[in-house]
C-alpha cells in the first residue's frame, strides 16, 4: 500500500505522525512511503532522513493511507478522495463544518481517539494526554506570572510564604501527570474525579494530596484555587460542561484555568479553543488557556511518542485485515456516519459498518 505523510499546516503543529524509524519499518514490510518535504523538519527529521530510509518525496495525499497528526484543516478540506483512509485525530463531534467535510469527500476516516482497547484504554490518546498534563502545569505557572495576567502567585511558595494552591480535575493519564508536576513543585494540591477508582496508588505516591469525588462541590473547592487544570475525558465522549460563569465569579481575580480537553468540548462554558502563539484569555477575571494541541510544544518528543502509538494500527490498516478495534475507530465511511458515539453527539443517523 502506498502511505502517506503530510506536514502538518494547523498553527503551532510541529508534530509528525511518522517519524524516518517507523517510515523505514513500513517500507521493509513492503510498503510504499510518500512523505511530504520538511514534513518532520519541526519535530527534528530532516527529509535526507526519510530518503535514507527509503521514503519517497512528493504529495502525501496521492496516497491510499494518510497518516497525520491534527484534523484536517481549511486548506485541506479538498483533498481527501474516495477510496483513501485518512488516519489522525478527528475531533468531529465538536466541528459540525469538519463533519460535513468529511462526509462529502467519501474517504474514510479512522479517528485516533476512538480507537479504545477492550479494558477501555486509549492507547494513541494516553500518551499525549501525558504530554499535555505535564505541560499544563507549565502553562499555568507561565499565565500565573502576573505580566500574562495571572495573580502573581508562585504556586512552590517560599520560606514563609504558602504555596498555591492546584485544583487538577480527573484521574487519568491527564491528571496524574499533571498531579506529579504539581506535587513535585510543593503546591498544595486537589483532585477531583468522578470515582475513587484510580485513587489508590496516587495516594500512595502524593500522600499530601486531597481527593474528592463529590463534584457537586467542585465552585466552593475552585473559590480559594489559584491553578486549575482540566483534564478528564471519557473515551469517545465529548467532556462534560462543570465550570459555568457563575463559578468563574466566585474564584479568585487571576485564577488560571488550564482546559485540556478543549478539543473533546471543553470543561467550562466559557472555554474556546486557542493557540500556541495566543494561548490564553481573560474572561470573568479568570485567565484562560485552551490550547488543543498542547504536545506540539515539544514535537520531538511527542513524535516519538505518538507514531510508536499509531504504528502498530498502521500496519494493520495497510495490511487490510482489521480488527474489531480498528472498525470501531472508523467514524465516517463513503459519506456515512459509522461510529455510534459521533452520531449520538451529532443527531446524524448511525450506519453500521
Amino acid at each position: 500500500m502506498r502511505i502517506g505523510i503530510p506536514r502538518e499546516i494547523k498553527d503551532g503543529e510541529l508534530r509528525v505522525a511518522l517519524t524516518p524509524a517507523s517510515a523505514h519499518e513500513l517500507a521493509s514490510a513492503g510498503h510504499e512511503v510518500l512523505f511530504d518535504p520538511s514534513c518532520g523538519a519541526g519535530a527534528g527529521f530532516p527529509d535526507a532522513e526519510y530518503l535514507k530510509v527509503g521514503a519517497n518525496p512528493g504529495n502525501a495525499w496521492n496516497a491510499d493511507l494518510v497518516v497525520k497528526v491534527k484534523e484536517l484543516q481549511p486548506a485541506e478540506h479538498g483533498k481527501p478522495r474516495k477510496g483513501q483512509t485518512v488516519f489522525c485525530f478527528q475531533h468531529f463531534n465538536i466541528e459540525p463544518e469538519l463533519l460535513e467535510t468529511a462526509l462529502a469527500r467519501g474517504a474514510t476516516f479512522v479517528a485516533y481517539e476512538a480507537v479504545v482497547l477492550p479494558d477501555g484504554t486509549v492507547p494513541i490518546l494516553k500518551p499525549m494526554s501525558a504530554i499535555a498534563g505535564r505541560y499544563a502545569v507549565q502553562m499555568g505557572l507561565w499565565c500565573l506570572q502576573k505580566q500574562n495576567g495571572g495573580s502573581g502567585v508562585l504556586l512552590a511558595g517560599m520560606d514563609g510564604v504558602a504555596p498555591g494552591k492546584v485544583v487538577i480535575l480527573g484521574a487519568g493519564t491527564c491528571g496524574s501527570n499533571a498531579l506529579a508536576l504539581a506535587a513535585g513543585l510543593g503546591a498544595r494540591v486537589c483532585v477531583f474525579a468522578k470515582s475513587e477508582r484510580r485513587f489508590g496508588p496516587l495516594r500512595r505516591l502524593y500522600p499530601a494530596t486531597e481527593f474528592r469525588t463529590d463534584l457537586e462541590n467542585l465552585g466552593a473547592a475552585l473559590a480559594d484555587a489559584d491553578l486549575v487544570i482540566a483534564g478528564i475525558l471519557t473515551p469517545e465522549m465529548t467532556s462534560p460542561t462543570l465550570i459555568t460563569p457563575a463559578m468563574l465569579r466566585r474564584m479568585r481575580p487571576g485564577l488560571v484555568l488550564v482546559d485540556v480537553g478543549v478539543d473533546h468540548g471543553g470543561i467550562a462554558e466559557t472555554s474556546r479553543i486557542t493557540s500556541h502563539r495566543e494561548p490564553a484569555y481573560t474572561e470573568e477575571g479568570v485567565v484562560h488557556c485552551c490550547v488543543p494541541n498542547m504536545p506540539a510544544a515539544f514535537p520531538a518528543t511527542a513524535s516519538r511518542a505518538l507514531e510508536q502509538a499509531v504504528l502498530p494500527f498502521v500496519l494493520e490498516i495497510a495490511s487490510k485485515q482489521l480488527s474489531e478495534t480498528v472498525k470501531r475507530a472508523i467514524q465516517v465511511k463513503d459519506g456515512k456516519v459509522t461510529h455510534a458515539p459521533l452520531a449520538k453527539d451529532t443527531g446524524r443517523p448511525f450506519h453500521p459498518l
